[in-house]
This record gives structure tokens, sequence and C-alpha cells, in this order.
């Protein structure tokens, strides 16, 4: 990106100057970034391997279980580089790098979710009707828009930010470059850029939520003319776990993007990014899919077979 301002590098402040926090913090990223990893690519991986797994949900599971292990890799080698070996500078056009792919992979995701639950709609609400309704091109289709949308936020987003001059302070106030804690360093009017970051967030969040209030909105009622208790149950469970994930991302997502600059607490901001940045991604693939039944069995199948493989054998 074609650099117009004074400033050739930006220094991340990070999570805390701490010295004595600097270790410990490391390690515990290090190891929610490996169990992210091992989480996601591991559920990718049964997907894959299981043909009894090749259903829609799953194949959601799966665009979303990349979709995590891309922008958790975007942001938490750069915060563990800083915490390891102090390395807090950044170059203008890593920054802009950085900025346009966390925000195509955490667009995806917010359409992700809203296509998930409208897959459960179809599931609960007319299962006669699922097998004709999420084809593979619904399901293709679905996921092509949304990493379409992803593209197009994040180009707008990142070429409205970096249009911006940045002639004073080059110190990020943050542990990535998040739009916000960029655009708070411009030393030029800002206000119609906020705008643009606001109504392109505000349009992304609320139209997915509206999906997912909608959907779940049906789910609940069907859910409420189940009489049978275990039935009952199953559903409500599958639902729980889906808004509660639900809750941490777009509760981060509205606290960091839908306010001006002026109203942002940048300690706030980055205790909210961890979750989103790091700690769902984690979570995600537990919340969704390790809790399933068919997942667990899938899990045994693949264990088995490269115990065969390897000629080891336990009784």
């Amino acid at each position: 990106m074609e650099n117009n301002t004074e400033v050739s590098d930006f220094i991340l402040l990070g999570l805390t100057n701490a010295p004595e926090l600097q270790i410990p913090l490391f390690v515990i990223f290090i190891l929610i970034y490996l169990i992210t990893l091992l989480g996601n690519l591991g559920m990718i991986t049964l997907i894959l391997l299981d043909s009894r797994l090749h259903t829609p949900m799953y194949f959601f599971l799966s665009n979303l279980s990349l979709v995590d292990f891309c922008y958790s890799s975007t942001v938490t080698p750069k915060v563990m580089a800083g915490l390891l070996i102090g390395d807090k500078v950044i170059s203008y056009n890593a920054c802009a790098a950085q900025m346009f792919f966390f925000a195509v992979f955490a667009t995806v995701e917010n359409y992700l979710l809203a296509s998930m639950a409208y897959d459960c709609y179809i599931a609960v609400c007319k299962p006669l009707h699922y097998a004709t309704t999420m084809t593979t091109g619904v399901c293709a289709h679905l996921t092509i828009v949304s990493y379409a949308c992803g593209i197009l936020n994040a180009s707008v987003n990142v070429v409205d930010t970096f249009s911006l001059s940045f002639c004073m302070s080059s110190v990020v106030h943050h542990f990535f470059c998040d739009i916000p804690a960029v655009m708070a360093l411009s030393c030029s009017d800002k206000h119609f850029s906020e705008l643009i970051l606001i109504f392109i967030s505000s349009f992304n969040v609320f139209f997915a939520l509206f999906v997912i209030f909608i959907s779940y909105l049906f789910i609940f009622i069907t859910i409420l003319k189940i009489k049978s208790g275990e039935g009952y149950q199953k559903a409500l469970s599958t639902c729980a776990s889906h808004l509660v994930t639900v809750s941490l991302f777009y509760g981060t997502v509205i606290i960091m993007y839908l306010q001006p600059s002026s109203h942002h607490s940048m300690d706030t901001d980055k205790i909210a990014s961890v979750f989103y940045t790091m700690v769902i991604p984690m979570l995600n693939p537990v919340v969704y899919s390790l809790r399933n039944k068919e997942v667990k069995n899938a899990f045994k199948k693949v264990a088995e077979k490269a115990k065969y493989s390897l000629g080891v054998v336990y009784k």
C-alpha cells in the first residue's frame, strides 16, 4: 500500500509493559495458540476423513474452524514475539496487511455464524425439507458470499483507514493493528472515516444478528411445542452453546467497533480483543463440536485407524 504519510513504522504497545508479566503471558498465549491450532485443524481433518460428517452443519463447522485458525494466526504470533523478544515494531505495509486479513476473517466468521443459525432453523423447524433446502449448492453459495463480504469489508475499511495522514505519533495503543486503534493516530480529520467504519460494521453485525435472532425465534417456538423431554433438552442445549459463542463474539465486536474513537477505552479494547482474537477461536471447536457424539465417534474411528496403520493394537 502506498504510504503518503511521514510514518514508516508503527509501534505496538502490546498488552502490558510490566516485565514480570511478559513470560507468564507468553506461556499462556502459546498454550492458547497451540490448543487453537490443534482444535481447529483437528476438526477440519476429522470432517474431511469421516464421510458421516459430510453434512451442511459440519461443512459450516469446517469453514468456521479454518477462519478461526486464520484470524488467530494473523494476530497471535506477533503478540508472542512482542512478549518474548520485545519485537513491537511493525512496518506500515505489514500493519495494513494484518488489518486487512483480520478484518476479512472476522467478517467471514460473522456471516458464517448467521449461516449456521439458518442451518439450525431448517434442521429444527423444517426437518422434512432439510435435505432439499440445505443442498451442496446452497451451502457453497452461503460460504462464498461470506468470504466475498469479508474481502469487500476489509478492502473498504483498510483503504479508508490508510487514506488518512499519520504525521505525529506512531504508537498504537493495542497489541495488533486494529482499525480503531490505528485510526486514532491520524492527524487528519477522521470524522468521515469513523462514520464509514461505524456504518459498515453496524450493517455487518446487525444484519447477521437479525438472521440469528429470527432463526432462533422460530427455533424456540418449535422447541416449546416439543412434548418429548429428551428432545426438548437436546434442542435447548444445542441452542445454548451457539448463543454463548454468539454473545461473546458480538459482544466484543459491538464494544470495539460501534462507537466513535473518542469513546474508546484502549485498555477495555485490549481485554475485549483477547477474547475474540485468541479465546473464542480456541473455544469454538469445543462449543460447537467436541460435545457432539458424532465428532467423538469420528475421532475414535480415526484414532483406531492410526493405531492399526502404525502396527499398534490395543486390546
